[in-house]
């Protein structure tokens, strides 16, 4: 079964979407990354294995593919962490990835705790323009996401929590917009004549 995991890349200013494929197959264990990844993506592999083993999953022992398409796109940081852990969990049968179209950024650290990710509101945007409905991101990103209006966004604290938030076991409300920072404070402006 191949798992289709939707993100997205920063390309200059703008974004670009990205489709995560994620193929398990009988072979030797190992993990391939195609689609024209920068090293920050390569190294995905060890941080996404430590972080499925750490949330209490079992890293499949199989020979896994992860296309990331289109493959003339630069992928590049590590924002795709999040995405390829879901394709692998997904296609193993762990995780129920929702039929909505949904976009998800996120770097894992080792114990599966999500990360900050830069490029969350350029590709937020881009989400919105290509009509995806719902964005799933690290908690701590969750007020820079919600910036964007007519998106559904989610902060998730960790690997785990989205797990368990994507097979309804324990859902993660939506951010609330009515938390979003006050943009019109220009308070932490120091040292500046305004």
């Amino acid at each position: 079964m191949v798992a289709r995991v939707q993100t997205g890349s920063v390309v200059g200013l703008e974004g670009a979407l990205v489709e995560v494929e994620v193929d398990l197959a009988q072979g030797l264990p190992a993990v391939t990354v195609v689609g024209l990844p920068d090293a920050a993506v390569q190294e995905a592999r060890e941080r996404v294995r430590a972080a499925i083993r750490h949330t209490g999953f079992t890293f499949p022992a199989r020979r896994i593919t992860i296309n990331l398409a289109p493959a003339e796109v630069r992928k590049e940081g590590a924002a795709f962490d999040v995405p390829i852990a879901l394709g692998i969990l997904a296609a193993s049968g762990a995780v129920e990835l929702p039929s909505s179209p949904t976009l998800f950024l996120g770097e894992l650290s080792l114990d599966g705790a999500m990360r900050h990710t830069n490029g969350v509101l350029p590709l937020v945007s881009l989400a919105r323009a290509n009509g995806i409905g719902t964005v799933i991101v690290p908690a701590s990103d969750a007020p820079e996401a919600a910036l964007i209006e007519e998106v559904q966004v989610i902060g998730a604290p960790s690997l785990l929590a989205l797990v368990q938030h994507l097979n309804g076991e324990e859902p993660i409300p939506p951010f609330s917009r009515s938390g979003r920072p006050d943009l019109d404070d220009d308070r932490p402006v120091v040292g500046q004549d305004l």
